[in-house]
């Protein structure tokens, strides 16, 4: 399991300590709650105690990103957390505007003609899909090194990396020629096809890198013309022209055309948001460590770790300890789970969901107008999204219920519980226990 957070009374971050230590530091009053996600405690003495440093890593995806703080010294995993980005729930909103805006524009104006380029954007612009996620990086990286020891930050900077090597020295001018080579290769088609035979759709099995048109015809060695296929598929082609090999099953020869020229709209996503990431780093001060995906993947693989966002982001970079592990109890349980010492790690689940947004003019499917909301959001000091406790003394909801709560301006709130929607909870019985801040956790 992931460690709490210390922070000490001057909200200064301490070493991060075993969950029963911090039941322990509760029960008997000598810390107090400071924040419920990620769990954070805060002492209420003062101790002076220098704590070990530790880093923070971050694995950048398109819809989830993966982070772990490790520490470098033990290779102890500390915290890990998966964080789901909201950017393509953006575009569909933002898709949507336009479609709306341009309708009602077509109903109350005359003809206008097209304008294009008619506003510069300033450098370095990003669309709010891609800002999104750059953003959500960013709060978490700050957040985190406000409840941890955080002196050393790792971050995926390549998915691909599109210029490596027929030469592993390759460098200077001569990382502007040659093509995908080796772990980077083969992860960009594993991601492309889907982790199966592009012509008999095995999969599970092993896969072996395959020209699309025979080397031995002319065919070249551009990722455009490469695809995967299991041994038995690719002995059988040989050097047949794919188009003579697919020609009793042409919609399969159709997607294979299609797919090796489509580009990853994922990767497309993350390598246009690298640099602004890679930025908000560096502007922190902090040393910064960088890493392909590919050496991500050999990290993982010599330790013979299953793939999951927050464990690939634990072994980002050359700095990934040889063997990553978790604290735990007795020497006695460390040798009976050799191994596996990693699965003791839950991640945090988060995801990012928005403050909503200002539009005051509900409309139906067709762009109508349908309804309106008022601007007054906080009503009896809590808002729709904060997680409370309601503690029901008397009618026939008695009882006590944690959850999100959705309020209502008449003081009767919903509360969206694990058992399911409790409706019509006055205000009077509910107390915050994590206030919105956009995101929403599970675990």
């Amino acid at each position: 399991m992931s460690k709490v957070f210390v922070l000490d009374i001057y909200k200064r971050p301490l070493d991060p300590i075993h969950p029963a230590q911090a039941r322990l530091l509760l029960r008997n009053k000598k810390a107090a709650v400071f924040k419920r996600f990620p769990f954070t405690i805060i002492l209420k003495k003062l101790i002076v105690k220098f704590p070990e440093p530790l880093r923070i890593k971050f694995d950048p995806g398109a819809k989830t990103t993966g982070i772990a703080i490790v520490n470098d010294l033990t290779g102890e995993i500390v915290f890990a957390a998966e964080l789901q980005h909201r950017g393509f729930a953006i575009r569909e909103s933002l898709t949507s505007r336009r479609q709306l805006r341009r309708g009602r524009r077509a109903r109350k104006t005359r003809y206008r003609k097209p304008r294009f380029v008619n506003r510069k954007g300033s450098d370095g612009w990003l669309a709010p899909s891609l800002m999104s996620r750059v953003e959500n990086i960013e709060t978490w990286f700050y957040k985190l090194r406000a409840l941890a020891p955080i002196k050393f930050v790792s971050v995926e900077l390549v998915r691909f990396d599109t210029q490596l090597m027929q030469n592993p020295e390759i460098q200077g001018k001569e990382y502007q020629q040659g093509t995908l080579a080796g772990y980077e290769t083969r992860e960009y088609l594993l991601e492309k096809f889907g982790r199966k035979c592009a012509y008999c759709d095995k999969q599970n099995v092993p896969l072996q890198i395959e020209h699309i048109h025979p080397r031995s015809k002319g065919g070249s060695n551009r990722i455009s013309n490469l695809t995967l296929s299991c041994e038995k598929c690719n002995v059988k082609k040989g050097t047949t022209n794919i188009r003579d090999f697919l020609k009793k099953d042409p919609s399969k020869l159709e997607k294979i055309l299609r797919e090796s020229k489509k580009p990853l709209a994922d990767t497309a996503a993350v390598n246009a948001t690298r640099w602004k990431v890679y930025e908000i780093f560096k502007n922190s001060l902090l040393p910064v460590e960088t890493g392909s995906g590919g050496l991500t993947k050999f990290n993982r693989s010599q330790q013979g770790l299953e793939k999951t966002h927050w464990i690939d982001a634990a072994c980002v970079g050359k700095s990934t300890p040889e063997k990553l592990t978790v604290r735990l109890r007795s020497p006695l349980a460390l040798s009976e789970a050799e191994g596996l010492i990693i699965q003791g790690v839950k991640p945090l689940l988060i995801t990012a969901n928005g403050h909503g947004n200002r539009q005051m003019c509900g409309t139906d499917k067709f762009g109508f107008p349908s309804r309106h909301r008022t601007k007054k959001q906080i009503h009896f000091g809590f808002q729709t999204g904060d997680i409370i406790k309601a503690v029901v003394t008397s009618g026939k909801k008695v009882g006590k219920y944690v959850g999100r709560v959705s309020c209502r301006a008449t003081g009767s709130f919903d509360i969206a519980t694990k058992a399911g929607r409790i409706a019509g909870i006055s205000y009077k019985y509910c107390s915050a226990i994590h206030k919105k801040d956009g995101y929403s956790y599970g675990a």
